[in-house]
């Protein structure tokens, strides 16, 4: 089963992992849909609850798996996004959802192209409410028992401009390092930098990555940029240990992680991304 995509709920097909692996999966490099940012017309996709504690709730389930899945030693990195809340969007003013599309929508090679869907209102959340998504999941993963290590900036350098005029346009997400354990695996030499101080030739890896955002038109409109995921892979495990991504995706976890000698194992909603995946993990070169 190793090197392989399960397709399903990403919770049943952890489930399914944890007889034969539970302890033996060294980190999970992953990056979950965020909350009432698309639609991909896939039946109890994650992101489309309507409140963003049902999201953090059916999250941090996820993350529990996970946890039995990881070694004693073993670490979560996971990138989440933010949004605002209200202002009509996708929603009507009483708060009730627009209609949800039939079907997916998919280009003319069957890849799957996911229907932009706004967030909604709730509790004391208010019109442009920035909503803190990253922050409550971080902390509610916290109070599970996870150990939250760094909050890590990924500063998109080639950000997507915004009609906004009252505020700034957003150019970072956050990736969170989480550890099951108060001692965990991290090779910090693994991921130093060049040194800009005289007299250094190399140094700590810093907490700000600056990397430009990656799009594939008309297919999975959500892409890890491969040089994000090379860090976290390089720093929390070792050759040929295994690498888990329970929101696979279009891939890039898996591509990255063949590429660098680690095995891996992912889970995805929807099998519309089989053929995305097995070609980004037969062509991918770093």
């Amino acid at each position: 089963m190793i090197n392989t995509c399960l397709f399903g709920d990403a919770s049943n097909c952890l489930k399914t992992l944890i007889p034969r692996y539970a302890g033996e999966i060294q980190t999970c490099v992953t990056s979950p849909p965020y909350f009432g940012l698309r639609d991909y017309g896939a039946e109890g996709q994650l992101g489309h609850e309507d409140s963003v504690d049902e999201y953090i709730t059916n999250l941090v389930e996820v993350f529990d798996l996970v946890r039995h899945l990881l070694s004693d030693d073993g670490t979560l990195w996971l990138n989440i996004g933010d949004c605002y809340a209200g202002s009509g969007k996708g929603r009507y003013k009483d708060n009730k959802a627009y209609p949800r599309p039939s079907s997916r929508q998919k280009s003319n090679k069957g890849n799957v192209s996911g229907t932009l869907k706004k967030t909604p209102l709730h509790g004391f959340l208010k019109p442009k409410d920035l909503i803190g998504v990253p922050w409550r999941v971080a902390f509610a993963l916290q109070s599970r028992g996870w150990f939250l290590r760094q909050d890590i900036i990924w500063e998109k350098s080639n950000a997507m401009p915004e009609p906004v005029r009252d505020r700034c346009t957003r150019s970072h997400e956050y990736i969170f390092l989480l550890s099951k354990s108060k001692k965990y695996y991290f090779d910090n030499s693994a991921i130093k930098e060049e040194a800009k101080a005289p007299g250094w030739t190399t140094r700590n890896k810093r907490s700000v990555w600056s990397i430009p955002n990656c799009s594939q038109p008309n297919t999975h409109h959500a892409v890890f940029p491969p040089s994000l995921i090379i860090p976290p892979i390089l720093a929390s495990s070792k050759i040929n240990d295994i690498v888990l991504d329970p929101f696979l995706g279009s891939g890039t976890t898996a591509a990255v992680a063949k590429q660098l000698g680690r095995r891996w194992l992912g889970c995805e909603l929807n099998q519309d991304f089989e053929e995305l995946q097995k070609a980004k993990i037969h062509n991918l070169k770093l």
